[in-house]
C-alpha cells in the first residue's frame, strides 16, 4: 500500500475544501497583473505564509509559469523547518502528498538517486506538521497539468551541501525549483521594508544571505544562490510586500518577496524578440 502523507494546514492557513479552495488559489492568480515575464523561470523563491497575508505575492510566482507550464514535470521543493528541528535535507518518507485538491506522487527514481547523499535523510517527523512546503501544492496543482514531487524539509545544513542536492536534482525545462521562504519577521513596517529591501538587493547580486532574520528560509535561499551562480542564472524581482500590505497589523509585519531565477540562455533568446 503507498504511504500518504496527509495535508496538515489545509483549513487553517488555505481553506480546507476542494472548491473553495480552487476557488480561492483561482482567484489569487487571476488578481494578479498581467505582465511579460523574461522567459519560464527555472527556480523561484516564494513566500509560505497563509494565504490570506501572502497569498497574493505567491500567485505572483505561479503566474509566471503560465507560458511554459505543461513542461515541468517535477518540482524539486525546498522549505525551513519551523516545527521539529532536523540535521540535513529531510524526505518525507512516503509514496505521495495530499491536498484537499487530490495527491501528488514523490518521484521514486530522483529519491532513490539522493540516497548516497550523507545530508539527506528520512524524517516524516519534519514533514507531519511543516507548513513551508504544504502551501506551495495547491498552487502547484493548479498551474501544472501532471507533475511528481520531491520535497526536502530543510534545517541543519550547509549551504554547499544543499546546493549539492540541487545540482543531482537540476535536470532541464522538465524540472522546476521552488525554494519557500519570508524575508523578516515582526518588525515594525518601516523597519520591515528596509532590511528587506536589502535582503532582496543581495539575493538579486546572488549574494549569500547572512541571517535568518533576513529570511527564515535562509539556508535553501542560500543553496539555491550557490547553484545559480553556477549555472549563470538570471534574479528578477516579480514582488515584494509585507503582511501590513495584505491583511496584518503594520506595527508587527512579516516580509514576502517573489524572486524568479531565469537560465541565462533563455533569458538572452527572449530578449531577442522584443
Amino acid at each position: 500500500m503507498p504511504t500518504i502523507h496527509e495535508a496538515a494546514v489545509a483549513g487553517t492557513f488555505y481553506p480546507g475544501q476542494p472548491q473553495q479552495l480552487a476557488d480561492n488559489v483561482n482567484a489569487l492568480l487571476d488578481a494578479v497583473p498581467t505582465r511579460e515575464f523574461i522567459a519560464q523561470p527555472k527556480a523561484i523563491v516564494v513566500p509560505h505564509a497563509g494565504y490570506v497575508y501572502s497569498g497574493p505575492t505567491a500567485a505572483t510566482a505561479y503566474a509566471s509559469l503560465v507560458r511554459n507550464a505543461a513542461d515541468v514535470r517535477r518540482v524539486v521543493l525546498l522549505g525551513p523547518v519551523h516545527r521539529v528541528p532536523v540535521r540535513g535535507l529531510a524526505l518525507p518518507g512516503v509514496d505521495a502528498f495530499t491536498t484537499p485538491l487530490g495527491a501528488i506522487e514523490l518521484d521514486r527514481a530522483a529519491i532513490a538517486d539522493l540516497a548516497g547523499l550523507p545530508q539527506v535523510v528520512a524524517s516524516p517527523a519534519a514533514h507531519q506538521l511543516e507548513h513551508s512546503l504544504e502551501v506551495q501544492l495547491p498552487f502547484l496543482q493548479t498551474m501544472l497539468d501532471d507533475f511528481t514531487l520531491i520535497p526536502l524539509a530543510v534545517g541543519e545544513v550547509s549551504i554547499e551541501q544543499v546546493a549539492k542536492v540541487l545540482e543531482k536534482l537540476w535536470g532541464g525545462p522538465e524540472t522546476l525549483i521552488v525554494i519557500s521562504s519570508d524575508l523578516s519577521h515582526f518588525l515594525s513596517y518601516q523597519q520591515a521594508q528596509l532590511i528587506d529591501r536589502d535582503t532582496v538587493e543581495a539575493m538579486l547580486a546572488l549574494r549569500p544571505l547572512t541571517s535568518f532574520e533576513q529570511a527564515c528560509g535562509a539556508t535553501p535561499v542560500n543553496g539555491l544562490l550557490h547553484a545559480a551562480r553556477r549555472h549563470h542564472l538570471l534574479p528578477e524581482l516579480l514582488d515584494l510586500c509585507n503582511s501590513g500590505d495584505t491583511a496584518g497589523d503594520k506595527q508587527r509585519v512579516v516580509g514576502y518577496a517573489v524572486i524568479a531565477f531565469y537560465e541565462s540562455a533563455s533569458a538572452s533568446s527572449e530578449d531577442q524578440t522584443h
